[in-house]
């Protein structure tokens, strides 16, 4: 069973890596745009890249590796648009006043 107070709303957006689709945190949150993440395939086959999405995500690394976002690939992937990513990462900023 997954511990679900490690995980947080994170706002992540797809970006091209060189022809390859990933996934970063957006700017404006507690986590670097460069940490890497890992999430389900569906989130970067299926969707264009620049695509938004709100996930529940926690930070980990394997082993004592690199730290990383973790998306559990059971959860619903949610598509942010324009606006309301901008409206997430305004609260989280008050949130954090």
């Amino acid at each position: 069973m997954r511990d679900l107070s490690a995980y947080r709303e994170v706002a992540l957006e797809s970006f091209d890596a060189g022809g390859v689709v990933r996934l970063r945190p957006m700017v404006g949150q507690a986590y670097h745009p460069w940490l890497k993440v890992q999430g389900p395939r569906a989130m970067t086959a299926g969707h264009p890249v620049g695509t938004r999405f709100l996930v529940h995500a926690k930070l980990t690394d394997r082993l004592g590796g690199e730290p990383y976002l973790y998306v559990y690939h059971g959860d619903p992937i949610v598509v942010l648009s324009d606006v309301q990513a901008r409206k997430f990462l305004a609260e989280f900023r008050r949130g954090r006043i």
